[in-house]
C-alpha cells in the first residue's frame, strides 16, 4: 500500500508540474508580438504556438517508435527539459514586444512539446501500473491551474513564479530520469482499431464544443488588448471542479462512467452558442466554456492513458488526446467564427453530439450495467478443481497456487495481483518464476491452456 502511495504521489507530482509549466509558457507565449505587430498577425501567434506544440510531441513519439534503446530517447527528453529553462526564463522577465521574444518562445514551447511528451506516456505508463489516474491527474490539474491563476493571473507576481517554474523543472528531471517499473507484455492484440478510431472522434467532437467559443474569445481579446475580453479571468476556475469530477469518475469501475460524466458536463456548452455575441452574458459563458473544456481535457486524457497503457505503441497513444486538442484549435482561428451566426454554431454543436452519441453507442460506453458486470472481481477459487489438481501434479506450495489461480483466470498485471493478495510485487515475480519452472509452461497463455486442459478432465 505504500508504493502505491508514493507511485500516485509522484504521478500527481509530475502531471502537476508539467501543466504549470504549459500553463505559464503558453500564457506568456501568446502575448508574443504584441507592440509590433498588428492584431490580425498577432492572432496567428496562438496558430505558430499551437504548430510548435504538435511538433515537439511529434518528435518525442517519433524518437521512441524508432530508437528502440532507451538511453537515447532519456537523453532528448532531459535536453528538451534543460533547453526550456532558459527559454522559459526569458519569457517570464523580458518584454514581448520583439521578434527575438518570439523566436525563443516557439523554441521553447517546442521543447515543451517534446518532454510533454514524455510525461504523457509516463503517465500511461504509471496507468499500466495500476494508480489512481483520475485522482492524480485531476489534482495536479488543479493545482496548477489555482497556482497559476494566484500567481501570474491575479497578481503577476514573476520571482515567484520563476520559483514554482525551478522546482517543477527540477521535478520533471528527477521523475524522467528513472524508467518507470516495467509490467507484463503490452496486450497490443486485444486493442480494437475501431475503438481507438471511436474515442478520437469523440474526443474531437467533445473538443469541437470549446473550440468555436475559444476561438471567439481569442479573436475579442487580442482586439480589447487583453482589457475588456480576457480568457484568463476568474471563470477559469470552474475548470477545477469539472476535473476533480471526472477524475473520481474516471476512478471508478476502470472508468465505465467516464464517457457518459464527461457527455453530461460538456453539454453546458451547448448554450454557449445560444448566448454567443452578446455582452451581458459574458461572463456566463465563460463559466460554460471552461466547465465544458474540463470535460474534454479529463476524458481525452484518462481514455487514452488507459488505452496506451496496454498498447506496444504507448509513447504515440498516449498523447494522441493533447494532440488533437492543438491540431483543432488551428483550423478554428481561420474561420471567421465572431461573424457566424449564433444559430449556426449551435448547429454545428448539435451535429457533434449527434456524433458522440452514436460512436459512444457503437463503442459501448453508454452500456454501464454491462461494463459495471464486466469489472466484478474474479471468480472465487474451488480447491477441489483444477487448480489442485496441477498443483498436486507439478508440485505447487498453497502461494503459488493462489498466483497461478490469479494468472489463468484474470488478465490482471502482477502489480494488482499482488495488491490483491496483500503481498510484495517481488513475491508474485518469484511465485510466478517458480511456475513456470516447475509446470514447463513458458507463456501466460500456456498456463491458462495447462489449467483448461486440467479443468476438462477434472
Amino acid at each position: 500500500m505504500k508504493k502505491s502511495a508514493e507511485k500516485n504521489l509522484t504521478a500527481a507530482v509530475l502531471f502537476f508540474s508539467f501543466m504549470f509549466l504549459q500553463f505559464i509558457i503558453l500564457r506568456f507565449g501568446n502575448q508574443a508580438g504584441r507592440g509590433f505587430m498588428t492584431s490580425d498577425k498577432q492572432e496567428l501567434v496562438y496558430v505558430f504556438l499551437q504548430v510548435f506544440v504538435i511538433s515537439g510531441f511529434v518528435l518525442f513519439f517519433l524518437a521512441k517508435t524508432f530508437i528502440k534503446a532507451p538511453l537515447p530517447c532519456r537523453i532528448i527528453t532531459l535536453s528538451a527539459v534543460g533547453a526550456a529553462v532558459p527559454g522559459a526564463a526569458f519569457m517570464v522577465f523580458f518584454p514581448s514586444d520583439s521578434a527575438f521574444y518570439l523566436t525563443v518562445t516557439a523554441l521553447t514551447v517546442f521543447f515543451l512539446g517534446v518532454f510533454g511528451g514524455a510525461v504523457y506516456e509516463r503517465m500511461a505508463a504509471y496507468t499500466a501500473a495500476g494508480i489512481r489516474a483520475g485522482l492524480c491527474m485531476s489534482v495536479g490539474y488543479s493545482a496548477a491551474l489555482l497556482l497559476q491563476y494566484l500567481i501570474q493571473l491575479k497578481w503577476l507576481i514573476k520571482p515567484l513564479i520563476a520559483v514554482f517554474a525551478a522546482v517543477c523543472f527540477a521535478a520533471l528531471f528527477t521523475v524522467l530520469l528513472k524508467e518507470p517499473e516495467e509490467t507484463e507484455n503490452r496486450e497490443d492484440g486485444k486493442q480494437s482499431p475501431r475503438k481507438l478510431v471511436f474515442v478520437c472522434v469523440i474526443a474531437a467532437a467533445l473538443l469541437l464544443f470549446t473550440a468555436f467559443y475559444s476561438g471567439y474569445i481569442h479573436h475579442l481579446q487580442i482586439a480589447s488588448g487583453y482589457t475588456e475580453y480576457n480568457v484568463y479571468t476568474w471563470p477559469r476556475l470552474l475548470m477545477i471542479p469539472g476535473m476533480l469530477l471526472l477524475g473520481f469518475a474516471g476512478d471508478i469501475k476502470k472508468g465505465v462512467y467516464l464517457p457518459l460524466a464527461a457527455l453530461c458536463v460538456a453539454l453546458a456548452a451547448l448554450l454557449n452558442a445560444a448566448l454567443l455575441g452578446r455582452s451581458e452574458t459574458y461572463l456566463l459563458n465563460m463559466c460554460l466554456y471552461y466547465i465544458s473544456l474540463s470535460a474534454a481535457v479529463a476524458y481525452y486524457d484518462l481514455t487514452f492513458w488507459r488505452i496506451a497503457a496496454r498498447s506496444k505503441r504507448r509513447a504515440a497513444v498516449a498523447c494522441i488526446g493533447r494532440l488533437l486538442d492543438s491540431a483543432i484549435v488551428i483550423p478554428v482561428c481561420f474561420i471567421p467564427i465572431s461573424e457566424l451566426p449564433s444559430g449556426v454554431v449551435l448547429s454545428l454543436n448539435i451535429i457533434a453530439l449527434a456524433v458522440i452519441l452514436i460512436l459512444m453507442s457503437l463503442n459501448g460506453d453508454l452500456n454501464i450495467g454491462k461494463h459495471a458486470s464486466e469489472t466484478k472481481a474474479p471468480p472465487a477459487p474451488d480447491p477441489s478443481d483444477a487448480l489442485t489438481a496441477i498443483g498436486g501434479k507439478y508440485g505447487l506450495t498453497p502461494a503459488e497456487t493462489k498466483v497461478l489461480r490469479e494468472l489463468v483466470l484474470t488478465e490482471d498485471k502482477q502489480v494488482a495481483i499482488a495488491e490483491r493478495l496483500s503481498i510484495k510485487v517481488r513475491t508474485v515475480q518469484a511465485n510466478v518464476t517458480s511456475i513456470y519452472r516447475k509446470t514447463g509452461v513458458s507463456t501466460r497463455s500456456g498456463l491458462v491452456q495447462l489449467y483448461n486442459d486440467a479443468d476438462k478432465n477434472a
